[in-house]
This record gives structure tokens, C-alpha cells and sequence, in this order.
């Protein structure tokens, strides 16, 4: 677990980031699952709310799109195998079949739709490679068949080639697949920063537990008025 947060350091000299300066560490805006079937009311497996959250997550990609920041952007690419989904499903380790692969509701909403994303799929790549893969790509789309990003083996070593200053996090819903990315980030002593307007959950209870968890643990929060007035 990470300890304390250090603030925002986006000028940090001595890190390296895709797509930045070299030796000039920068931010990375992290975008969990922003897909038809958990965004719009009409979804498989629709946030409650998400849609308002819809502006908000418009703007941050498009700060991130005018500052040259990299957009990583998460999504579920189910198949009716996968073991996450199920028929009678427990809302916890599994849910009703969602976000099916080549369905409209896997896509991403027109908002954060990436223009030529490099596709991560589950297929291990060798990890020296994967730092050339990411050099100058902007947009990265990383899939999953969990609610965790993590479950992808790919991620890890691409969060290494990356090496951002902080990763700014924002999407749906906040307390299944934003929990489980930011607590694999702070396992990873990465600096995070969650955008609450960007964001919506499930469950009230569950997001308070989520939220007291992550300040503990030196999340920074923070609202896109605030992630769009800065200039990394």
C-alpha cells in the first residue's frame, strides 16, 4: 500500500513517460470502462447516474486529447464463458453477461471514444517489448475479462514503460472496477488522483467504504474543473 500522497508533481525531472518529454514525468488520465453497457440507463449492467457523469468524462479527454496527455482507457471484452458472468449472478464476484464482445454495448461511448487506440489484449508480451509498443501511442486500450485491470498481464509492465508522474482516474462504476484499479495502483506505489464528478458507483454504502479506504491510503481527489485548468 502506498503511503502518504506527495501532491501533483507533473513537472518532475528524472522520470521518463510515454508520449512526454524526455526525462519529464507526466500525468496519465486512466478511463475505467466508459462503455454503452455500464454508461447509458438502456446497458446491460447500467451505473446508476452514469450518464450525468457523461460531460465531465468528455471533458477530461478532451484536456488529455489538447495537452497530448495519454488516454488508457479500460474495457471489459466478455465472451459468455468468461466466469465473471452468470445467469443468477451474486453482484460481487459475478454479474449478469455484459459488454459482449463485438455487441454495441462493449463499445465505448461516443464521449471518450479513442481515434486509433493500440489494442492490449490478454495475450502476454514479451516485456521488453513493451515499452517500444507504447512509444508515442496516445491512446491505449487496455481489455479485460474482470473487473480488475490488473487481470490483464500486460498492464503492468505497460504502467512500468509509462511511468507516469500520477494517474488521474475517472469512470465507472467506483466502487467494482475504479476500486480495484486504484488499489492495484496504490499496490504499485503509483500516485492517483480520482476525479469524484467523473465517476459514479453502485452502491452508496459501498462507495463511503471505497472513498475512506482510498484517502487512507494518500489518494488525491479532485474534479475535472480542476484536472482541465492545469497545463502538464
Amino acid at each position: 500500500m502506498a503511503t502518504g500522497h506527495l501532491g501533483c508533481p507533473w513537472g518532475q525531472v528524472g522520470r521518463r513517460s510515454g508520449g512526454g518529454r524526455p526525462g519529464v514525468s507526466r500525468p496519465l488520465l486512466w478511463d475505467v470502462d466508459t462503455q454503452v453497457d455500464f454508461v447509458h440507463a438502456s446497458g446491460k449492467l447500467a451505473v446508476p447516474g452514469a450518464e450525468d457523469a457523461v460531460p465531465a468524462m468528455a471533458r477530461l479527454v478532451r484536456w488529455a486529447a489538447e495537452h497530448g496527455v495519454t488516454h488508457l482507457a479500460t474495457a471489459d471484452d466478455h465472451e459468455l464463458t468468461d466466469p465473471e458472468l452468470s445467469d443468477a449472478p451474486d453482484f460481487d464476484s459475478t454479474f449478469p453477461p455484459h459488454c459482449l464482445r463485438g455487441t454495441p454495448g462493449a463499445a465505448k461511448i461516443a464521449e471518450t471514444a479513442q481515434a486509433d487506440p493500440l489494442p492490449v489484449s490478454l495475450t502476454p508480451y514479451p516485456p521488453g517489448l513493451v515499452a517500444g509498443l507504447v512509444d508515442g501511442r496516445r491512446e491505449l486500450l487496455v481489455l479485460k475479462k474482470t473487473y480488475s485491470a490488473f487481470s490483464n498481464p500486460n498492464l503492468e509492465p505497460l504502467l512500468e514503460a509509462l511511468d507516469p508522474s500520477e494517474v488521474i482516474l475517472f469512470g465507472v462504476a467506483t466502487d467494482v472496477c475504479n476500486h480495484a484499479a486504484i488499489m492495484g495502483l496504490l499496490a504499485r506505489r503509483r500516485p492517483v488522483a480520482f476525479v469524484e464528478d467523473a465517476c459514479r458507483g453502485l452502491s452508496e454504502d459501498h462507495v463511503a467504504a471505497c472513498l475512506s479506504e482510498w484517502r487512507a491510503g494518500g489518494v488525491r481527489f479532485t474534479t475535472t474543473d480542476e484536472v482541465v485548468a492545469t497545463h502538464p
